[in-house]
């Protein structure tokens, strides 16, 4: 007999004859694995060490598109519980499940690149190391993540924020075209002209419509060498920087995108031993356009700013400010929890809360963040695509970090209490991809995304009327939204 696998409708565990895993094994090209396979362990593993012990009954390792078809039919004809892994970088655990079925696309992870056409078709289960790697070859890349261990699909899907966005948007403003296998089993091409109202809701509404198998990019001229801007400041200057930084990024080209970040000087060998462990608010810039330029930007800001106490600002290889953050972003080994809200001004009253409620955090490591919202990313028309907030000033985001899981009630309370202290703030609404554990449930989704809920729901009525992709921030199918 196989492990307990559970219904998609009742959630309650069923035994799954063997021969009927051994029906999957048959079917599909790339492994099935079992808890009593040698490499289950090893593989189960997601990005979110809080989530170390979930343990599905089977893992369909897809190979392909005709594996992920296999592996979507196989669960709905046995009622099984569904998570999806393309990166698995998701920091509410939802890449897997107790019980069910993990569908694990990590080994589907080619880039295929069209230089002259300046286009990339990407498999679902690539991250974004996997995407810069390749399309730097060429001097190309898209707008994607900040850490390059991200998977391709969730962000996508959530939207996209990068380094790129003012210069070129979102993730999903330079996505042409996605393959998906949806819940009965098809195969269908979703762009602005086959499928329409799904490729409208990909761009932003997650994974409720199918997965992902392929994604197609338009790519732009980047790199090989970007300029970073990265000065930090004692956190006790926080009133006197900030304000400078948000009236200069007002009047900055669109090549140049910039967070100020509160954070921890880690213990690392790259910083000043004088610096480990105190706490600083920084920037963290990237601007993608000639060196030269980039270096005279950087410059001033840092003149406007003033003198800092550390200064990583260099020309570097887009590929390495690209994996700049890697290191403290480790698979497996910490906790995360990444909350967001929106900012409707970064006023310097707004500014100052912020400044006060990041000073001194629970945990060292956690990173607080403004992202601003400017540029290309606002020039598309907030009913083009399912994502929401365009037209907010800032994104605010809590990114949790923390090793031991006797302070998780104490940071998890700090990055909730800063959020709803936040709201006055707040013109209302979250980043998707930045939605803590999804705590809130489908109070959460009609948050994020408002009068857009009702489109939504009816495209998961027509897509996934039985909502077999349910493990994400759901949109549960219904007659009313």
């Amino acid at each position: 007999m196989s492990g307990a696998m559970t219904s998609i409708n009742t959630d309650q565990e069923a035994i799954l004859p063997e021969e009927l895993v051994e029906e999957l094994r048959m079917g599909m090209r790339g492994e099935v694995l079992t808890p009593a396979s040698d490499k289950y362990d090893e593989v189960r593993l997601i990005w979110n060490g809080r989530y170390h012990d979930k343990r599905p009954a089977l893992i369909a390792r897809c190979t392909g598109t005709a594996d992920v078809v296999t592996a979507v039919n196989f669960a709905n004809e046995n009622k099984l519980l569904v998570a999806v892994r393309g990166g698995g970088h998701n920091v509410a655990g939802t890449a897997s499940c107790n019980g069910g079925i993990m569908i694990d696309l990590s080994l589907m992870r080619g880039v295929y690149v069209h230089p002259e056409a300046k286009t990339a078709r990407v498999q679902g289960g690539a991250t974004w190391g996997d995407v810069d790697r390749e399309t730097q070859v060429f001097g190309l890349a898209t707008a994607g993540g900040v850490v390059s261990t991200t998977g391709v699909a969730g962000l996508t899907l959530g939207g996209g924020l990068g380094n790129l966005r003012r210069k070129y948007g979102l993730t999903i403003d330079n996505l042409i075209s996605a393959e998906v296998v949806t819940a009965d089993g098809r195969v269908l091409t979703a762009s602005q002209s086959e499928n329409a109202d799904l490729f409208w809701g990909l761009r932003g509404g997650g994974g409720n419509f199918g997965i992902v198998t392929n994604f197609e990019f338009r790519l732009h001229s980047v790199g090989p060498m970007v300029t970073l801007c990265a000065p930090w400041y004692p956190i006790e200057a926080a009133n006197q920087v900030l304000p400078k930084w948000r009236d200069f990024m007002e009047l900055a080209p669109e090549e140049f995108s910039c967070n100020a970040m509160f954070w921890t000087v880690p213990p690392a060998p790259d910083f000043p031993e004088e610096l480990h462990f105190k706490r600083f608010v920084g920037f963290a810039g990237v601007h993608c356009g000639k060196v030269e330029d980039g270096e005279r930007i950087t410059q001033a800001l840092i003149n406007k700013l003033g003198e800092p106490m550390a200064n990583l600002s260099t020309p570097i290889p887009w590929t390495a400010v690209q994996q700049a953050f890697d290191p403290f972003f480790p698979k497996g080994q910490r906790l995360y929890y990444f909350k967001s809200r929106l900012l409707r001004a970064l006023d310097d009253e707004t500014l100052k809360v912020v400044a006060q409620r990041a000073a001194e955090p629970p945990s060292p490591f956690i990173l607080v963040a403004l992202w601003p919202y400017s540029g290309a990313m606002q020039r598309v028309n907030r009913d083009d695509t399912a994502f929401m907030g365009r037209e907010a000033a800032c994104l605010l985001s809590v990114d949790a970090i923390w090793d031991d899981p006797v302070d998780t009630e104490a940071v998890l309370s700090y990055a909730r209490r800063f959020l709803a202290e936040m709201e006055p703030y707040s013109p209302g609404g979250l980043y998707v991809n930045f939605a803590g554990f999804g705590e809130e449930g489908e109070n959460l989704v009609k948050e994020v995304y408002g009068t857009h809920y009702a489109r939504l729901v009816a495209l998961k009525n027509k897509y996934d009327p039985t909502n077999l992709f349910r493990l994400n921030q759901n949109i549960k199918p219904g007659m009313q939204a």
